[in-house]
């Protein structure tokens, strides 16, 4: 069983090939496909989580679409002086699926 953990979108992230996961936007190059930095890699009983050895492992995924995330309200009150805000906000995000793990 092969899995690595990578770096997407300011998280770590547990990936195997064919994992879907929903990150922040991001942009893939002209084939839509998306380099991911790995932290570590679980190759069977081996752990690698050496820098030097992980720069040469190679973890690709595909960009399925792009979403948008729920909305959420941001609401704020002052009591005895009328203060109200309101504010909403919806995040760019992006699915993306792991297509393999070198």
């Amino acid at each position: 069983m092969v899995y690595a953990v990578v770096r997407a979108s300011g998280r770590q992230e547990k990936v195997e090939v064919g994992t879907i996961l929903t990150v922040n936007r991001v942009t893939g190059d002209d084939k839509g496909t998306v380099s991911l930095p790995a932290v570590l890699l679980v190759d069977g009983d081996k752990i690698t989580s050496d820098a030097a050895a992980l720069a040469k492992v190679a973890v690709t995924a595909e960009v399925l679409e792009d979403v948008r995330g729920p909305k959420i309200v941001i609401q704020r009150y002052k009591n005895k002086t009328g203060y109200k805000s309101r504010q909403g906000h919806r995040q760019d995000l992006s699915r993306i699926k792991i297509t393999g793990i070198k």
